[in-house]
């Protein structure tokens, strides 16, 4: 365990602007975490530490200087850490600053595999480091207004869920190919099942955990990649809703939506307009919307959360122990999933 100490720290931290963050990873996930930093901290000394530790000529954006390995991040003393590498990296990166008491936010997905997360967790259970994982979904307005409603039995009992998401991925970063990026390779923890997690989350989150009934994986012709471009999911909660979860690399129009079958009527949850539709058997009712809305808010607000964890406050931040729980299910995914190829 961290001394009792660091415990005193963690506490009169909120009482003091943060002076010296390190963000693990030179991404784009990377460089928006380093400019929300910027704004809600902008004093701060913000370091930068590539994935594969290699040397840089020069600074990134929102950089106010280089660290070498996570040694140095952990010699420096930095407020917080922010692991921010590909998934394949997240055990070897977040041990040493768990370690080291360093407030420590991994991104999504906590690791590349359910043994990793195992492992991280163990290693965990013996310090008192604050963690949380950087399911950002979580803090989307519609998302917490859906949870409300879930758990006032808005809808009545649910009987059904079809989740659905696609985005075309040689469109996420148009400055560089895909198939040089993270989501493409197997080796850092790429494919659709973990790059598009965070629906696993949010319905873990939302409709508790699941049992895996069926899965079919596939991969297509169009990007030639060594990892699956489609998901098809089917699970059952602990109340016998069923829900069925679809994750793709190849929708040309990004889409992102939650279709929820209740006794009282059927809600359409769209999260790419942060919106929130309820068809009854006598009306239909916009609960929420609000497409206009910032969706960096929920990065911002991530980070404000986190905040509040580290210094032992009430806070909504996602647990290590939910996160490993998806990359468990994933791991399932894989093992027993029918695995086809498609044109």
């Amino acid at each position: 365990m961290i001394l009792k100490e660091h415990k005193l720290i963690f506490i009169l931290w909120g009482l003091n602007k943060m002076q010296k963050i390190a963000v693990i990873g030179l991404g784009n996930i990377a460089t928006r975490h380093r400019r929300n930093i910027r704004i809600l901290h902008p004093k701060a000394q913000i370091y930068a530490l590539s994935a594969s530790e290699r040397v840089l000529d020069e600074l990134v954006s929102d950089c106010d200087g280089y660290l070498p390995n996570i040694a140095a991040v952990a010699a420096e003393k930095v407020d917080m850490a922010i692991v921010a590498s590909p998934s394949s990296f997240h055990l070897k990166h977040s041990k040493q600053l768990i370690e080291a008491g360093i407030p420590t936010l991994i991104e999504k997905p906590v690791t590349a595999t359910a043994e990793e997360a195992a492992e991280l967790m163990e290693i965990a259970s013996k310090y008192d480091t604050p963690l949380a994982v950087g399911y950002c979904l979580r803090y989307l307005p519609s998302a917490r207004i859906l949870k409300e409603m879930l758990a006032n039995e808005d809808a009545g009992v649910v009987y059904n869920v079809n989740i659905d998401i696609g985005q075309y991925l040689p469109d996420w970063r148009p400055s560089k190919s895909y198939k040089e990026s993270v989501s493409a390779s197997k080796k850092l923890g790429g494919g659709a099942l973990l790059e598009l997690s965070h629906e696993l989350d949010y319905a873990q989150w939302l409709f508790g955990e699941l049992d895996l009934i069926s899965s079919v994986l596939r991969s297509s012709d169009e990007l030639e990649m060594d990892v699956e471009s489609i998901a098809d999911i089917m699970a059952a909660n602990s109340k016998g809703s069923i829900v069925n979860i679809h994750l793709d690399f190849l929708q040309k129009k990004p889409w992102r939506q939650c279709h929820i079958i209740g006794s009282k009527g059927r809600v359409v949850w769209d999260l790419v307009r942060n919106e929130i539709i309820f068809y009854s058997g006598e009306s239909t009712r916009i609960i929420y919307s609000d497409p206009e809305w910032n969706k960096n808010g929920m990065y911002l607000d991530m980070l404000k959360d986190f905040a509040e964890k580290i210094c032992r406050r009430k806070n909504q931040c996602v647990s290590l122990e939910s996160s490993a729980k998806i990359v468990g299910l994933i791991d399932k995914i894989k093992n027993v999933s029918q695995f086809y190829g498609t044109k």
